[in-house]
């Protein structure tokens, strides 16, 4: 407020004033001067003026609080004018009042927080719930009510736990309308909500039922059927009245009024049946109040005070209230030594007139210390607890959430900044811990407009005549997916007849025209194509329009109708088996391994049987041709020695075990090397064209340049924009040496097509992206969601399947697309029987080496290796190999039997090879003679 402005006021209103001086008074004077501003012809005025007597009364009656000063209030009304409310707030500077109650109105609020701050009268406002009124611009407005700010909060959770995205706003056109959506517009975007559409209606004086038909027929032609209600009464139910004569009071349609509903219906009800009936199933909410029995007795009170003529509602409440509040605050001011007095504003004097007489303008000198006492107030009253949070603001705010039914309207829950919505109170839920979980938030069942318990869509596409703008690209190759009729506007192929099919299970029309993207010549890019729906040139794209990250940044999609991804494709040629096949199932590693496990295995066998089994002795050369023989026979089971130590036995078993698994598996492989195609190729998978520096190719318009050279970091130069199938053959068949490229990189559903007519090439490695295809609408389009519910009951009836059949099954080549890899066998299938083997035979040496040491001690040594102690290491090695050496003592019946035994058998051997008969005769006597020896 400028000083000419403010003088200009003072002029209007004073005509000679009082000269001022400054007034001194005791401690605790007999009467403290209060005011009062509000419009008294309102609901809430009519009930604010009854609440703010009786609250004097109280405070009067009760010595204990002021301990003998009275207070005496002076109402004014403003009518709900910021011109009238500063002349009335003046008027109270003669009187030398300490604080005001009020005002009503944001107008008025705004216009008289630059008298209070300036004179530093404390303004307690009941009913101002404007959320800029901020205590940094106005430090001596005192808000004793909630803020829109939690109202319209609470507004923005109700759309969101309903599921809709937009809502239109339509508010008086002043502070605390314009500033109330507003906060709603900030509320609904943290949840991803919007208003679609605002309006605001005149205040009252200005406001007909002409202009507001005018409104609501433009409110009727839009696609949001949620509307928020932020007017006053006056002007809210003519709103009812012309939208139930315009039928928006029917199915559909959602109407959320803000709290100036619930306090009409609190203090007037019952109202008349025709106002009632243009307000059936609206929601509105109400500041809630926590139930006690001094709430209870007042209400009782209250009706014997106004005879039942107007019903108590929450601004009552906290008119009431908020004179206790101040009652409290002057005690404590009081008792720390609070004085009540008035000195001249020497601004003020400084640019007076002599005609003005500004001296009557003075300022009241403890002003702060009785505002710091309000904020520091703490106590309950009937509307609750009363103190102030960090921001000035009323702690836990709530809101009871009404349903308009019949002759009256009954509580559907509540809504609290504690816990959000829920359907128990806000005080039982203080006690427990906050929960902000969906499951938690929860409302009772709604009769919305139509007398329907279902819950609205919100939405209806718009009745404007106007047709949706979808953009088609206007491709040159792969036309079976969308194509243009040629000399048309019409559009055909798989994309094309997946639409029409699920706007056709849509329960609502949607009209709409194709507009094609692109000149024709070369396939568009569809990242521009994209980008036009948030410019605004399309309501939507259709198409084959592959879901990425970076376009569902700015669009929204629909279910995928199609799986799709980048894979790979290129050339291969059959691989011939050649002479050296029987090599290829194992690979070198694989050799060397199995080859080395055989002679090792043949060594601990010949250890573990050496002292034991003739079979194993003999001169060292035999002893190396038996290693080597037993060993590589069984690969084939077809080792004669047999084996005699339980040791030996159990390394044989799992060494059997492991070449069984071994030679089947090689079997297995080599089989197929010989019978089955082999197809090679230079491209393994997508690492392997990484690391080569060969060209690739891509299709133009096409989201894979972009991933190729931005995600995985492959150079631009090397990649290649083909146009066609043709071109993709062509290039492909050329390869990089001849100006072609190693292979190309695009989506699986134009692979597949391309594969069904080209048999030279193959898709190689795996599939290294998973997306699909989509329709793209704008952010928080309610139709996207229709349209993916459809998608999801053509998959499930079958109709996508039979739309890809009629326009992708094609079938000249086979479209297998199994990943071409070398089939042989790596060592890291068969480590683990490696493994095992290599264990057992450990185990079995060291149980072996601990018997020949349990031997050798047993063992006196010779008399010769006593008389030198220099050479009793190498004696003591040279005897632990000997006895290594040695054959085992055994008894000689036993031992005769099982040479006879072995004898016969390999008589029987030795007919069969042609052998002398006598040669294992002559050894087993021989063998007898050195035993008897």
């Amino acid at each position: 407020m400028n000083a000419a402005w403010f003088l200009l006021l003072l002029s209007l209103h004073f005509g000679v004033f009082k000269i001022g001086y400054g007034r001194n008074a005791s401690t605790r004077p007999p009467v403290v001067n209060i005011g009062a501003i509000f419009t008294f012809d309102t609901t809430v005025g009519r009930v604010a003026k009854i609440a703010i007597n009786e609250a004097v009364k109280d405070v009067n009656s009760n010595l204990s609080i002021l301990q003998g000063t009275k207070l005496a209030v002076t109402m004014q009304d403003s009518n709900c004018s910021g011109f009238v409310g500063m002349v009335e707030a003046l008027r109270y500077m003669e009187t030398d009042v300490v604080a005001i109650i009020g005002p009503q109105c944001a107008v008025v609020a705004h216009m008289i927080s630059h008298v209070a701050n300036e004179l530093q009268v404390p303004l307690l406002s009941f009913a101002v719930t404007d959320p800029t009124l901020s205590s940094l611009q106005y430090p001596f407005f005192v808000r004793t009510t909630q803020s829109d700010l939690y109202q319209m909060t609470a507004v923005a959770e109700i759309v969101e736990h309903y599921g809709w995205k937009e809502v239109i706003a339509i508010f008086i056109d002043d502070d605390g309308g314009r500033n109330g959506v507003s906060a709603l517009n900030d509320k609904l975007a943290e949840r991803r909500c919007r208003i679609s559409y605002k309006v605001g209606i005149p205040p009252d004086s200005v406001a007909h039922r002409g202009a507001i038909m005018d409104i609501l027929v433009k409110v009727a032609l839009m696609q949001s059927r949620i509307i928020v209600l932020h007017v006053n009464s006056m002007i809210g139910f003519k709103v009812f009245s012309v939208a139930n004569y315009l039928g928006m009071m029917g199915n559909g349609y959602v109407w959320i009024a803000t709290d100036w509903l619930s306090s009409v219906l609190d203090s007037e009800s019952p109202l008349p049946p025709g106002t009632m009936d243009t307000m059936q199933g609206v929601l509105t909410l109400r500041p809630h109040t926590p139930d006690s029995d001094r709430k209870r007795a007042f209400f009782s009170r209250w009706n014997k005070i106004t005879g039942g003529s107007l019903g108590l509602n929450s601004y009552g409440l906290y008119a009431y209230d908020s004179v206790w509040l101040l009652a409290h605050a002057l005690d404590a001011f009081f008792n720390q030594g609070g004085v009540i007095s008035f000195s001249n504003d020497s601004r003020i004097s400084s640019v007076a007139g002599s005609t003005l007489h500004l001296d009557a303008m003075s300022i009241f000198d403890d002003g702060m210390l009785l505002l710091k006492n309000i904020l520091l107030s703490n106590f309950v009253g009937l509307t609750g607890p009363l103190k102030f949070n960090t921001d000035r603001s009323l702690i836990l705010p709530a809101y009871d959430i009404i349903n308009v039914l019949g002759t009256g309207f009954r509580r559907i829950g509540y809504w609290s900044n504690y816990s959000g919505l829920s359907t128990v109170s806000p005080e039982t839920l203080y006690a427990r811990p906050p929960n902000r979980s969906s499951a938690s938030q929860k409302l009772y069942s709604v009769i919305w407009p139509g007398e329907t318990s279902s819950r609205p869509r919100g939405w209806v596409f718009p009745n404007n005549g106007k047709q949706l703008r979808i953009g088609v690209p206007n491709r040159v190759s792969y036309r079976e997916f969308v194509s243009r009729v040629q000399g048309t506007d019409l559009f055909k192929g798989f994309c094309i007849d997946v639409f029409t099919a699920a706007v056709n299970l849509l329960p609502y029309a949607v009209p709409y025209k194709f507009i094609s993207f692109g000149d024709g010549r070369d396939n568009p890019s569809y990242t521009e194509l994209v980008n036009k729906i948030t410019t605004g040139d399309f309501d939507a794209v259709v198409g084959d329009i592959a879901i990425v990250t970076n376009r569902t940044k700015i669009v929204d999609f629909t279910q995928p109708y199609i799986s799709s991804g980048l894979v790979i494709v290129s050339p291969f040629k059959k691989q011939n088996t050649g002479a050296w096949a029987f090599l290829r199932p194992f690979s070198p590693r694989m050799w060397i391994v199995t080859g080395s496990f055989f002679l090792v295995v043949g060594i601990v066998v010949w250890i573990l049987e050496h002292r034991i089994n003739d079979d194993f002795r003999g001169p060292p050369k035999h002893q190396v041709i038996t290693i080597l023989w037993f060993s590589f026979s069984t690969l084939f089971f077809a080792h004669r020695e047999n084996t005699m130590s339980t040791l030996g036995r159990l390394v044989l078993i799992i060494w059997l075990f492991v070449v069984l698994i071994i030679n089947s598996s090689y079997t297995a492989s080599l089989t197929s090397i010989l019978t089955v195609q082999q197809l090679s190729s230079p491209i393994k998978g997508i690492e392997s064209l990484i690391k080569s520096d060969e060209p690739i190719g891509f299709q133009v318009g096409s989201f894979a340049e972009h991933y190729l050279s931005q995600e995985l970091n492959i150079s631009r130069s090397r990649l290649v924009a083909l146009g066609s199938p043709e071109a993709y053959a062509s290039a492909l068949k050329l390869g990089p040496g001849k100006g072609g490229v190693a292979a190309v990189v695009d989506e699986r559903p134009y692979i597949e097509l391309f594969l069904s007519s080209q048999c030279s090439f193959r898709i190689v490695g795996q599939e290294f992206t998973k997306s699909g295809w989509g329709f793209a609408f704008p952010r928080d389009s309610p139709l996207a969601v229709d349209m993916s519910t459809a998608i999801l009951a053509l998959a499930e009836n079958g109709d996508l399947q039979r739309i890809r059949d009629k326009w992708l099954m094609q079938s000249t080549c086979s479209l297998e697309s199994t990943e071409i890899e070398s089939n042989r066998l790596h060592l890291s299938s068969f480590w683990g029987l490696f493994l095992i083997c290599g264990i057992a035979c450990f185990i079995a040496l060291f149980i072996y080496f601990l018997q020949i040491l349990r031997q050798l001690r047993s063992v006196p040594p010779p008399e010769s290796a006593s008389s030198g102690q220099g050479s009793s290491r190498s004696g003591g090695l040279q005897r632990f190999f000997s006895l290594m050496d040695e054959k085992e003592d055994q008894s000689k019946s036993g031992q005769k039997r099982r040479k006879v035994e072995k004898s016969l058998s390999d008589n029987d051997g030795d007919d069969e090879l042609g052998r002398k008969p006598g040669r294992r005769e002559t050894e087993m006597t021989r063998s007898d003679l050195n035993s008897s020896n």
